[in-house]
């Protein structure tokens, strides 16, 4: 099994979070599940049997608010410490480009062609909202292009989530009318108006669909998927290695996960 720099530095913090959240009796334990998850996302489980990944892709666009796409690509990747299921993490656009450039002047490469039958969660920031001849959500609703993509997308097995200002993204291509949801305070009266069910909570997950509120919000929305995806304790065990503990309420149209 091959283990690079970057995979052993983050074990290590891993391991100094549990000591910190747990306790020193709770190290061992720790140490031990940190170990187990790095070894899954390199191979087979113990058994033989390759464990399928938890897919996730997050919706990049020209003018993307940084804090948006960030939070949320931090808690998916480091998720894969705290479980033993491989989780695999992607930024993608559509159409496909090489870079795209955020809104305060971040320049992302090495992006993925847009792909959503291959992910089992498709993660959409937001941004620009506020200024409608800016690069952002609003240009990227008069283009047409995600909107139709996000439209298009839908299927069994994928759980299409914004936050922010993206949720009018998803709302432009139809997916939050009738269905409860939520996104940025300056936002969710034009949300309201195009047919959504607006909820006064942090995170709102009916099932398929869910949707976070605020700029800072995907840390809570990451949260919460890790919890229903992968279990209460990648969720708890990432709050104690991000520092971080999820505010706010989730409002969930189904009972919430064990």
């Amino acid at each position: 099994m091959h283990l690079n720099r970057r995979d052993v530095l983050r074990a290590s913090t891993v391991l100094g979070a549990g000591g910190a959240v747990a306790g020193l009796g709770a190290a061992a334990p720790a140490a031990a599940a940190a170990t187990a998850a790095v070894a899954a996302a390199s191979g087979p489980s113990a058994s033989g049997t390759p464990r399928s990944p938890l897919r996730v892709h997050v919706v990049m666009f020209e003018g993307v608010e940084e804090l948006d796409f960030a939070a949320p690509y931090e808690v998916f990747s480091a998720a894969r410490f705290f479980t033993d299921r491989p989780v695999d993490v992607r930024y993608v656009t559509v159409p496909h480009r090489p870079a795209v450039r955020a809104a305060y002047g971040t320049e992302l490469r090495g992006l993925h062609p847009w792909a959503p039958g291959e992910a089992d969660l498709l993660v959409v920031p937001g941004g620009g909202y506020a200024r409608r001849t800016d690069p952002g959500v609003w240009a990227e609703i008069d283009r047409g292009t995600l909107p139709r993509a996000l439209a298009a997308a839908a299927r069994p097995g994928l759980t299409i989530a914004a936050l922010c200002t993206g949720v009018m993204l998803l709302s432009a291509a139809g997916l939050t009318r009738g269905r409860p949801c939520t996104t940025h305070h300056r936002a969710r009266a034009d949300l309201e108006q195009q047919g959504g069910v607006l909820k006064s909570a942090r995170v709102v997950d009916d099932g398929d669909l869910v949707t976070a509120g605020g700029i800072t919000s995907g840390l809570e929305l990451a949260l919460w998927l890790v919890r229903r995806e992968l279990g209460p304790d990648a969720a708890t065990g990432l709050e104690g290695m991000l520092e971080y503990e999820a505010r706010g309420t989730v409002w969930t149209s189904a009972a919430p996960p064990r």
